[in-house]
């Protein structure tokens, strides 16, 4: 998976670090905004919270399905835009407009359509953007992009809570209008500037095509069914063992986030809004630690850093245990969150440079993204089981099973590298 770079090649890797992290960027801030700011609208129609939560998970269902099947379709795309700047072209304007429907339906069928044409189109445009940042970097630097992406995806959240003070009281329509004119300013940057023909990946690519043909075996695209029971038939068993890590890690990170209200609340004796404050140490140390741990990662090893931080954030939980307080849950969430950054930044890295081929990125972006999101449906289930039966004394104590499970998986992988003849062990 290594290959010659040219200097034009790294100034092209630079550039796209920069404008894939701008593309995250607009995607996310409509993302985000949507799941704080259209439950409100839903409990406008439906006093069921069940049913609020319930239609508020679609977009993660639907994700299931499109976003494997999107980016599989995009790596067999073949145009002289390249093969994912035509999806980008019109998905994205596409989800900005329906973004902006949302507070413009009448009545509460009209606002679930678009919610779920919204969650359909939005989910189509994922994985097409994420992933032509690893179609330009060359495996070695990946790293580094994704922690670009990751800190421009955070930021989001400090955009939505500046726009929701500003104007959602009121003037809420107006409200979404500010998301989708940033996806609107973005794609106008990104048909400008990028040319997606140009990548390493899409060069490769094509000359992987060329050679289909050359064998008289017609390029027709690599299947999506093909690729994923590559990952269970395969001997060597590290690509499985990966996104095993991510649906336990996933799991465990999620449940720390989702119940840490409720245990703050029974174990450490805060209110609801001190206990809702909590995670912001976590998500300012993930912001901080992000792009150290990409550079760290190209020091040490990518999967060593996965699996110290994965250690970090396991002791994490169990310093929250022991020490319950606010103060310490604070500052075990810090910890945490650091931990949390050398899996997440180095993760999607290692999968896609343990794909066997450049022409399937995307459907391996999708895999990374699915994962992590049914461990983000799992992970809170399973944890809230073990509460059931542990008390919430014990919640953060439970997260931290479920990584220190992960950091296993992560290990089996080092040993499984280090049996590599080939130069893949060195951007592992």
């Amino acid at each position: 998976m290594t290959s010659v770079t040219t200097p034009v090649d790294r100034a092209a890797a630079r550039g796209i670090m920069f404008y894939c992290a701008l593309a995250v960027f607009a995607q996310e801030s409509m993302w985000t905004f949507y799941d704080t700011q259209v439950p409100p609208l839903l409990r406008e129609h439906v006093g069921s919270a069940a049913v609020v939560g319930l239609l508020m998970g679609m977009d993660n269902f639907l994700g299931i399905f499109v976003q494997p099947w999107m980016g599989n379709r995009s790596d067999n795309t073949r145009t002289r835009w390249g093969r994912r700047m035509p999806y980008i072209a019109v998905v994205m304007p596409a989800s900005a407009l329906l973004f902006l429907l949302i507070p413009l339906a009448w009545s509460f069928a009209s606002l679930v359509v678009v919610m779920f044409l919204f969650g359909l189109v939005g989910n189509s445009f994922k994985p097409v953007v994420e992933s032509l940042m690893p179609d330009f970097v060359e495996p070695e630097r990946r790293s580094r992009g994704n922690a670009a992406v990751k800190i421009a995806s955070g930021l989001t959240t400090v955009t939505t809570a500046v726009i929701s003070v500003l104007l959602v009281d009121d003037h809420p329509a107006l409200a979404f209008v500010i998301p989708s004119g940033i996806a609107f300013l973005v794609l106008a940057v990104l048909v400008w500037r990028v040319r997606d023909n140009r990548s390493r990946a899409y060069r490769a690519a094509l000359v992987e095509d060329a050679a289909d043909v050359a064998k008289a075996d017609a390029a027709k695209g690599v299947r999506m069914r093909e690729v994923v029971m590559g990952v269970f038939r395969d001997v060597d068993r590290s690509r499985l063992l990966l996104l095993v890590s991510v649906l336990l890690f996933g799991g465990a990170y999620a449940a720390s986030r989702a119940l840490m209200t409720p245990y703050a609340m029974e174990s450490v004796g805060l209110s609801r809004g001190d206990a809702g404050g909590l995670t912001l140490p976590a998500g300012v140390a993930f912001l901080i630690a992000a792009y150290p741990a990409a550079l760290l990662a190209e020091r040490i090893g990518r999967l060593r850093v996965m699996a110290i931080g994965m250690a970090v954030f396991a002791a994490a939980m169990v310093l929250g245990t022991v020490v319950q307080t606010s103060v310490a849950t604070m500052v075990a969430l810090g910890l945490a969150g650091v931990g949390a950054s050398g899996f997440i930044i180095n993760a999607a890295v290692v999968l896609w440079n343990l794909a066997p081929s450049v022409r399937v990125i995307g459907t391996y972006t999708g895999l990374y993204t699915v994962t992590w999101q049914l461990g983000g449906l799992v992970g809170p289930t399973v944890v809230g089981g073990m509460v059931d039966v542990t008390g919430w004394r014990f919640m953060l104590l439970d997260a931290g099973l479920l990584a220190a499970l992960a950091v296993v998986a992560v290990l089996r992988i080092q040993v499984l590298a280090r049996r590599r003849t080939s130069d893949i062990g060195k951007v592992l």
